[in-house]
């Protein structure tokens, strides 16, 4: 294994880059990490549309909701690679391609953390801040959302988590992520598939694995300092 990461290294971190378009295990944070970033409004505006009492406003994104959720993310992927073009009147790279599918499927999972962690509120919250004279929206944005945003941060973690993993589907659309570097890598060396893959793995699993514990840790001083107020 480390004579295949002293010569391609580079090329496993970075892909082509500076020689060529960025890729690899950089190209897959940054991804992971714009799809959370953007996904992260899409998805608190989504969860107020769950939680209104307009029906015209709940039932739809209720609906919305339950389609993504049901549906594979390899069906999402299909649908912006082949829809973006006819809506743009432009072929869209695959990373803004992935980038989409990304933003799309986890702002419905973003939704349902949001509603929860505010459905776990007392509904005092609410009450105390319209008696205050707080609009619906300004109690919500002011009042109840920072406090429930606190008890979300574990779960957004995890949902970071489970964002890296989903951009190895992006190797289907040839984007240049850390999977497809192996398989370019592996292409290259034939007879040593099982090494690669192992670093793959050994990869993927010190990322998740480490942010899985930092949610861990989160979860737990975020339960203590509750306890202590």
């Amino acid at each position: 294994m480390l004579d295949i990461l002293q010569t391609y290294g580079m090329y496993f971190l970075v892909g082509q880059y500076p020689n060529g378009p960025l890729g690899g295990l950089l190209l897959t944070l940054i991804l992971a990490s714009l799809a959370l970033l953007m996904a992260i409004p899409v998805g608190v505006l989504l969860a107020f549309c769950r939680i209104s009492p307009f029906k015209w406003l709940r039932l739809p994104v209720t609906a919305l909701a339950y389609v993504v959720r049901g549906t594979p993310l390899l069906m999402v992927i299909f649908w912006a690679y082949f829809l973006l073009p006819s809506v743009t009147g432009e072929q869209t790279s695959q990373f803004t391609t992935m980038l989409a599918a990304l933003v799309i499927f986890d702002a419905v999972y973003i939704a349902e953390i949001v509603r929860a962690g505010i459905l776990g509120l007392p509904k005092g919250q609410m009450e105390c801040a319209r008696s205050l004279g707080f609009s619906y929206i300004s109690a919500m944005m002011l009042v109840v959302l920072p406090q429930a945003f606190r008890n979300m941060l574990p779960s957004l973690v995890n949902q970071f988590v489970s964002t890296i993993k989903e951009t190895s589907l992006g190797y289907i659309i040839s984007l240049s992520e850390i999977s497809f570097i192996a398989s370019q890598i592996s292409n290259l060396l034939p007879s040593k598939p099982i090494e690669i893959y192992a670093i793959l793995g050994a990869t993927y699993f010190i990322l998740c694995f480490g942010l899985s514990r930092f949610a861990y840790w989160l979860e737990r001083r975020l339960a203590v300092r509750t306890v202590k107020v």
